[in-house]
């Protein structure tokens, strides 16, 4: 029984060590076959990268021989490029000294010439020189023989023929002055009528023009007492704010502004109107509305002084010139509004003096500034001419302009001929029929003074006021009046209307004297 066991375990034993051997031999032999696999595997890849390498290889070899391929062939065109660049280049130089080669043969030849030439005049002027002398010596033969003959030397015979060309020069001289000046006598008169009467034709301005409002219309009278205000607060708030005194009166559905300012006035005037359509109306209120509107007029007289000055194509004013520009549109004389006066004098003095052969540019400028001390921000005491020619002046404008400003009403001598052109363009503006408003009897009035004034005089016969009261005719006996006294009673007479009377523009005085011869035939 023990022997079986053991030879049970003896064969167990036996069969765990076959099985142990039988383990060992198949993993020694799969670990073999295993190395025999990754074996050929490797060599497999590594005959896969070699292939591959090879064809990268073959690759950059290829794309190495097109890029130097490439870089050859841009190579030899800019070599090309160079090489016809220098070949123009060399052409270039050839045909230069090819030029230069034939402009010294030229020039050579030019001097070879002028040699030649200088030569001749050489031999020329010596020939000359030799008839010269000869004749100097037959002239002095001549004028012995003459001296001889006549009994006189040359410098007496000389004086004798000076002095009879000389009379005759001067009485030739006189009559040939006479004519000139009778011719300009008879023409100059009609060329300036012609250039006035032209200057007047081309400027279209409009014969009526409204002077700045005063009087404030209302819908209805119960507006009035909302103006007034509880116990007059509101109109007495509405005077302090602007400046002008407010008059409610029994006029229906108006209220009349007054104040000596223009300017003024328009600001009340504006803010009224913006209360009324508001309906708000307390001093608060009126305060702020009339600051408000004295703002956007500030900016309206700037914008209206930078749109006339673009209108009449006149440019470099000083700000402070467009601003005093812009404010006459608030101004008026004599019923013209001053701005739309300024405008037609700068058109006619541009025309008048292009026809005259002046600047037109310099003569449009000081038409339109000529009235510009009309409309100061003080109250100078300088006549408006010599204050706005003062400042023109302060502002840099040309002494051309700012004379013919201080020159329009003859208070500053004229030193450029742009000064009358402005005076006579200023004279016209106000005097054409319908410019300036005028009450018919007051009108009336001063023509009867004109022709009063002129017949104080002893020796006046008759007076005419005429041309609208722009020149006053007197006619005077030629018995009692001689010549130089009807020329100074001329004078006397403009020096009293001068003095004593209000008239717009100039008033030309004529004193007619003249002789009449009277018979008659039976």
């Amino acid at each position: 029984m023990v022997e079986l066991i053991l030879a049970r375990i003896t064969l167990e034993l036996t069969d765990l060590l076959v099985c142990i051997g039988i383990f060992i031999a198949g993993s020694v032999l799969s670990f073999f076959i295993w190395q025999l696999a990754l074996r050929r595997k490797s060599t497999k890849i590594v005959a896969e990268a070699e292939n591959e390498a090879e064809v990268l290889k073959k690759e950059k070899i290829l794309q190495a021989k097109e890029k130097f391929f490439q870089l050859k062939s841009e190579h030899e065109k800019y070599i090309g490029e160079k090489n016809s660049k220098i070949a123009q280049a060399e052409n270039r130089i050839k045909q230069k000294e090819s030029s230069i080669s034939q402009r010294l043969e030229e020039t050579q030849r030019k001097k070879n010439e002028l040699d030649t030439i200088r030569e001749n005049l050489n031999n020329q002027l010596d020939i000359i020189e030799k008839r010269g002398e000869e004749l100097n010596k037959l002239h002095r033969q001549q004028v012995e023989q003459l001296e001889t003959i006549s009994s006189l030397s040359a410098d007496e015979a000389k004086n004798q023929l000076i002095e009879s060309l000389r009379e005759e020069a001067r009485t030739e001289a006189m009559s040939y002055i006479n004519e000139i000046m009778d011719e300009a006598r008879m023409t100059a008169n009609k060329e300036a009528k012609r250039i006035v009467m032209m200057t007047i034709q081309r400027v279209a301005t409009e014969v009526a023009v409204e002077n700045a409002v005063t009087v404030f219309h209302i819908e209805s009278d119960e507006i009035k007492g909302r103006i007034i205000g509880r116990e007059g607060r509101n109109i007495r708030a509405l005077e302090s704010a602007t400046g002008v005194e407010i008059i409610v009166d029994d006029t229906p559905e108006a209220i009349v502004l007054s104040a000596f300012d223009p300017v003024r006035r328009e600001i009340a005037r504006l803010s009224l109107h913006q209360l009324v359509s508001d309906g708000r109306i307390h001093p608060a209120r009126i305060e702020e509305i009339v600051e408000k509107t004295r703002k956007q007029i500030e900016e309206e007289i700037v914008e209206v002084g930078k749109r006339t000055a673009i209108d009449l194509g006149i440019h470099g004013l000083h700000p402070e010139l467009i601003r005093l520009i812009g404010k006459m549109k608030y101004r008026s004389s004599y019923g013209q509004n001053l701005l739309q006066h300024s405008r037609e004098v700068a058109n006619l003095a541009a025309i008048m003096a292009s026809e005259l052969g002046l600047n037109a540019k310099l003569a449009k400028r000081a038409g339109l500034l000529h009235d510009l001390g009309k409309v100061p921000d003080d109250e100078p005491e300088l006549p408006h001419a010599v204050y706005g020619m003062k400042l023109a002046e302060k502002y840099k404008e040309k002494p051309e302009v700012y004379n013919a400003i201080g020159a329009h009403h003859d208070e500053v001598e004229m030193t450029s001929l742009i000064a009358p052109v402005v005076q006579v363009c200023d004279a016209i503006s106000g005097s054409r029929p319908g410019a300036r408003r005028e009450v018919v009897e007051l009108y009336i009035k001063r023509l009867k003074e004109l022709e009063a004034v002129a017949l104080e005089y002893p020796g006046v016969v008759k007076t005419y006021a005429i041309q609208a009261g722009r020149e006053l005719r007197v006619i005077v006996g030629a018995e009692s009046v001689t010549d130089k006294e009807a020329e100074s009673m001329s004078n006397e007479i403009a020096r009293k209307i001068q003095d004593e009377m209000t008239y717009p523009g100039q008033v030309k005085i004529t004193v007619i004297r003249e002789t009449r011869a009277v018979s008659y035939a039976k």
